[in-house]
């Protein structure tokens, strides 16, 4: 018996001849019939051609999981691949009888491979780029603040994603800014196991957006360049202007610059991919793989392409383009025609092992693939798409859902695959039958699995004489894990609530969580309302705002209703000229007593600009505030003064000091 330093594995795998009555958790068996000269080979990239099992399922710390013999000739076997996972070394005790080696291993393996910018390891592996800061930030209102951007990479980041497109540096200085702070804070937060997400930056086909996006990720442990010039026939006439040879040298050019100021990691996108000439796609993306690009990103621009015809172009990509096997190919899909996420799937099918997602799906017009979308099916149906899974922790999807809907003010639908409100809700007769009976009758996917937990289980109801620890519970239970400062002021603000409702819903939580822990910086806080309105004059309001100094203001102000007199006496103290473009107002729960929740979306008189990264536009910002209370008029206070505080705080980044502290008005 002996004690050897082995590079750490890919995957827990098991080469057996015979049979093994258990697998604790703290140990790994593995027994491979290997010969002298092979057991002398780097353990780090060999592929064996042998009887295998992968452990893609946890095994409980609490009981042990039989493994019963395989045949080591069984030819539906296919190649697994041992791969780097993290630079610490771990120690397998071995024992040898003839041509057979065991190896017992001291700490349980993962699976998510070594990562090698233009290669990876374990062909079954797919990387998740997720674009929700940059690709999702240019929907209409969804305008993020740099605290908010980068709330949202830490949440990216639990969740494991393998690249973060953090933004579009070249957009505004604001932009940069943003990309460079995450890349210095969430970019070097190495985790135990070594992962780190790669930083990424957009940049179209010009030394200024590259110089930009690369200023803004070299902080990052792993930063990478995306840049992208159209190649369809219908932009290079009426966008560009351009020719096809003109485009070549271009994206060449731009390549080889991205790497000459010393990134390693390019990645290259033909834009409208899926509407351009086959023959010279093949073309453009062998040149760029010469110039020194390691990822090819297919766009499918306007979301254009079916499933079948997205995937026999990836499949064709893979087929006819020079040197694509040097390279990653990755998959970019719109949702305009609801499409994305079967035509990600599809392409990751034909070969990609790289794709492009948002959460929640959000993004220009009709949207993205969805993040959640994509990996649950891979997690749920990986046997039906050739193994292929990923290394996203999908017990905090709920959470990253649930924050970027409240960041970008862009909710989700109900009736939403995996995150929307209804995806595990039942009320037909028939299906609550089922479920009762055995809850796999109607739901292919566990709830606990994305972070979500059944309500009601414990008998537990909230009322005004509940403590920190039901409610930290049944927050829990929503996806919500708070503690410290951030459970204090929820727990505040509900015991005002509960002082006028009886009992509390998980409706009227969220509402609360909404309004208390997923909002801007305070600018302006407010103190107290008081509104006078009806039919027999005109309605009026007085309005107390606290500023970041904690000096107080007050105006007063009349107008055509209640809601229309405060704005304005709100306007009269912060003055910013604002133009409301969208108010809308909804009660959480059924009742006379529903907590009311508000969503504004404004933009200043003058507004911050930025570039749209594919059409080079001057677009103007719009800014998105929620508001919850049991009075409506204190709901809609609340998000205008939100929305006011997320344009003041993008304006000035460096911000004013902030305070935290409840409002001063009756919930």
């Amino acid at each position: 018996m002996g004690i050897q330093p082995i590079l750490p594995l890919s995957a827990a795998i098991l080469y057996s001849y015979s049979t093994h009555n258990s697998l604790p958790n703290t140990q790994v068996v593995l027994t491979i019939n290997l010969t002298s000269a092979l057991l002398s080979c780097s353990l780090s990239l060999v592929s064996l051609r042998m009887a295998s099992l992968i452990l893609k399922t946890s095994i409980s710390s609490n009981s042990s999981t039989p493994i019963t013999s395989l045949n080591p000739k069984a030819p539906t076997f296919s190649n697994v691949y041992f791969s780097k996972l993290t630079p610490k070394p771990f120690y397998l005790s071995t024992s040898s009888t003839g041509t057979s080696t065991s190896f017992t291993k001291t700490r349980v393996l993962a699976y998510r491979p070594e990562y090698i910018p233009n290669r990876i390891p374990d062909p079954n592996y797919v990387r998740i780029f997720d674009t929700t800061l940059r690709d999702g930030e240019q929907s209409p209102g969804a305008t993020m603040t740099s605290k908010e951007k980068l709330d949202i990479a830490c949440q990216l980041a639990k969740l494991g994603v393998d690249i973060i497109e953090a933004g579009f540096p070249a957009a505004s200085k604001d932009d940069l800014e943003a990309v460079k702070m995450i890349a210095k804070e969430v970019g070097n937060a190495v985790d135990e196991d070594g992962y780190v997400p790669v930083i990424c930056g957009l940049a179209r086909c010009n030394e200024k957006d590259i110089r930009a996006a690369w200023e803004s990720v070299r902080f990052a442990r792993r930063p990478r360049v995306h840049t992208f010039i159209a190649t369809s026939e219908i932009h290079m006439k009426y966008k560009l202007g351009k020719t096809r040879e003109e485009v070549i040298k271009i994206a060449t050019g731009m390549v080889r610059f991205a790497r000459s100021l010393g990134c390693d990691d390019v990645e290259f996108s033909p834009e409208d991919a899926g509407r351009s000439d086959r023959e010279f796609l093949y073309q453009i993306l062998g040149e760029v793989i010469k110039a020194g690009a390691t990822t090819l990103n297919i766009p499918d621009t306007v979301g254009y392409t079916v499933p079948s015809e997205f995937g026999q172009l990836i499949a064709d990509i893979r087929s006819n383009t020079p040197g694509i096997e040097n390279v990653i190919i990755s998959t970019h899909c719109q949702n305009d025609l609801g499409l994305s996420t079967a035509n990600t799937i599809a392409g990751a099918c034909a070969g990609a092992r790289q794709v492009e997602v948002t959460v929640n799906g959000i993004g220009e017009r009709a949207g993205n693939a969805s993040l959640e979308e994509v990996v649950m099916t891979l997690k749920c149906r990986g046997e039906q798409v050739g193994g292929l899974y990923t290394g996203i922790n999908t017990r905090h999807i709920v959470m990253a859902s649930k924050m970027v809907a409240e960041y970008s003010g862009l909710h989700v639908q109900p009736h939403k695959a995996i995150v929307g409100a209804n995806a595990f809700a039942h009320e037909s007769g028939i299906h609550q039958d089922g479920m009762l009976k055995h809850k796999g009758t109607y739901e292919i996917i566990s709830p606990e699995d994305i972070g979500l937990y059944r309500s009601n289980e414990a008998g537990i109801v909230l009322g005004k004489l509940s403590g920190r620890h039901a409610l930290k519970t049944e927050l829990l239970k929503l996806g919500y894990d708070l503690k410290g400062k951030d459970l204090d002021d929820v727990f505040w603000r509900f015991k005002e609530v509960a002082e006028q409702k009886k009992h509390l819903t998980d409706a009227d939580l969220i509402a609360l969580m909404s309004d208390e822990i997923f909002q801007p910086q305070v600018i302006w806080s407010l103190g107290d309302l008081q509104v006078t309105c009806g039919t027999l004059g005109l309605s009026t309001a007085t309005v107390k705002l606290i500023d970041a100094n904690e000096e107080e203001h007050i105006a007063c102000s009349v107008g055509t209703g209640p809601v229309d007199s405060a704005y304005k006496a709100i306007d009269l103290i912060v003055k910013e000229p604002v133009k409301l473009l969208e108010y809308s107002m909804n009660a959480v729960t059924e009742g006379i007593d529903a907590i009311a929740t508000t969503r504004v979306l404004i933009r200043g008189e003058n507004s911050q600009t930025s570039t749209n990264a594919l059409t080079g536009e001057t677009v103007h910002r719009t800014f998105s505030g929620t508001g919850a209370g049991m009075d409506i008029v204190v709901s809609s206070v609340r998000a205008y003064i939100n929305a006011l505080n997320k344009m003041l705080g993008f304006r000035n980044q460096s911000g004013s000091k902030v305070y935290s502290r409840n409002s001063r008005v009756s919930a």
